[in-house]
């Protein structure tokens, strides 16, 4: 495993995204907790959790619950391990998610999540979304008062644009360390964002960070242009005898220092794939096809 600098801290160059073993379509716990242990074998420092992870209309907390069991179980070290969690969204009875990013309820929130992970502060607590009926510095300031009072180790970001980011610098300081936006080879609305965070000295998690890849394998007709473009990553995967997923990832940690993407896994033999894109390190002229595929021509890597 490779590492990657996220504050003061070296993580794994590839997180694990905790969601799928609490959402709809999740594995039973077995397999659930033996996805996790399986990160922490392929050297996975870095799982990314929420309070909000769980079916509609349960009981919030129920990944970061697993995450904790999942922790409390492996056999090895785990003191290098870096939980990151999220409040401010919940998923009600209708299946839709909701937004609260009032200081009341992110501080409530960051406290639940504290006594679920059991750990003594949060290694990284991260606003999920702005709320657009809360003022964004109100929200942000909700996470300065839980780093001044120990609940939380360091503070990130998730669904933000650049002009919040300098805001919230501006709030918090290095004490904001991590930036949480979707970003993959079929979406890249936050390459601003990704620089930015580059010029800052911030991490840059991408999530959904193999979106698009599936059907991009697709044969023929029903494929849109869009998704014959991302043939590329499946074309440079059948060279080198890997998985296109391992591929999309390998790309995305070539496009910054800055990235650390966290894909979502509900099986132990998804996540040692994923883990192993760190260790795949691709040639310039494979770099320039999929930079071409996925309309990324112009490299960030200056800015790391």
């Amino acid at each position: 495993m490779r590492y990657r600098a996220l504050g003061g801290l070296r993580v794994s160059a590839v997180g694990l995204g905790a969601m799928p073993l609490s959402i709809e379509g999740r594995p039973d716990e077995d397999r659930a907790l033996a996805t996790v242990h399986a990160a922490l074998d392929a050297g996975v420092t870095l799982l990314d959790t929420a309070d909000s992870y769980h079916l509609p209309g349960a009981e919030p907390g129920h990944n970061e619950c697993l995450v904790a069991r999942a922790l409390a179980s492996y056999g090895g070290d785990t003191s290098g391990v870096l939980v990151a969690t999220k409040g401010g969204r919940g998923r009600p009875a209708g299946g839709d998610w909701t937004v609260n990013g009032s200081p009341r309820h992110l501080k409530a929130a960051a406290e639940a999540s504290h006594k679920r992970l059991g750990v003594e502060a949060i290694g990284l607590y991260q606003l999920h979304k702005p709320d657009p009926a809360v003022p964004f510095e109100e929200s942000v300031g909700a996470l300065r008062e839980l780093l001044d009072a120990g609940t939380i180790r360091l503070a990130g970001l998730s669904n933000v644009d650049a002009d919040q980011i300098r805001g919230a610098r501006g709030i918090l300081g290095d004490r904001l360390v991590s930036v949480q936006n979707r970003y993959s080879p079929a979406v890249r609305d936050s390459e601003p964002e990704l620089r930015l965070c580059a010029e800052l000295g911030l991490a840059f998690l991408p999530w959904s960070p193999l979106g698009g890849l599936a059907r991009s394998a697709l044969d023929g007709p029903s494929r849109t242009e869009g998704e014959q473009r991302f043939a590329a990553f499946h074309t440079v995967a059948a060279e080198r005898g890997v998985s296109p997923q391992r591929v999309a990832l390998a790309w995305l940690l070539s496009r910054s220092p800055a990235v650390v993407p966290i894909p979502g896994a509900s099986r132990p033999e998804t996540i040692r794939d994923s883990a192993a894109a760190a260790d795949l390190l691709l040639t310039p002229e494979e770099r320039t096809r999929l930079d071409v595929a996925a309309g990324a021509a112009q490299d960030v890597r200056a800015h790391g």
